[in-house]
């Protein structure tokens, strides 16, 4: 494409992904608050269940003073996924949700040092709230097993798969140069 806008309207400056300037403003508000409401309700769908799950106790006062070490992953990791959800409405124009999938390939922000970000601050932020209120019995630990490796296999099975047939050759560069879980320690440039 020789233009200088993309497939969404975007004008791309400086060859980067996700560095752009867009020629409807209105429309990249509606998607990025999308992209908060829908976040806002899977934040709020985990807060519910998890909790019960995990056998949290919520007794501020009864916890040991050395757990509460666990808030600086946990408000970290919860910062970092809403970072990224907003990345998905302001940058990709979509939604974190599988039934509004962002337009535009997200590698902007923490994008650029892991491929799954999001995923990776919900993982810091309740192993943080798990440190604070959780207790570590054998089912409680068999369900965070087996939510961490659902969440693994639905990236390979479905994520994956999807965004190398929405976004093809770009996606496979992306995936080439950034680690799926850990990240990188120097931000990836196109």
């Amino acid at each position: 494409m020789n233009s200088p806008y993309d497939a969404t309207g975007l004008l791309m400056r400086s060859g980067q992904a996700g560095a752009s300037q867009v020629t409807n403003p209105g429309k990249q508000w509606l998607a990025t608050f999308a992209s908060l409401a829908v976040g806002t309700s899977f934040f709020a769908l985990w807060f519910w269940l998890l909790p019960s799950w995990l056998e949290f106790r919520v007794e501020p006062m009864g916890v040991a003073p050395w757990r509460w070490v666990g808030a600086v992953p946990s408000v970290l990791g919860f910062a970092v996924a809403v970072r990224c959800i907003w990345d998905f409405g302001w940058t990709g124009r979509g939604t974190p949700a599988p039934i509004a999938p962002p337009r535009r390939l997200v590698v902007v922000g923490l994008y650029r040092y892991v491929r799954n970000p999001m995923y990776v601050g919900f993982f810091a932020g309740w192993t943080g709230l798990w440190m604070v209120f959780g207790r570590a019995t054998l089912s409680a630990i068999a369900i965070a097993c087996a939510a961490v490796s659902g969440v693994a296999l639905f990236v390979q099975l479905y994520e994956e798969p999807t965004l190398r047939k929405l976004f093809g050759v770009e996606y496979d560069e992306y995936c080439k140069n950034v680690p799926r879980w850990l990240p990188r320690m120097h931000a990836w440039t196109k």
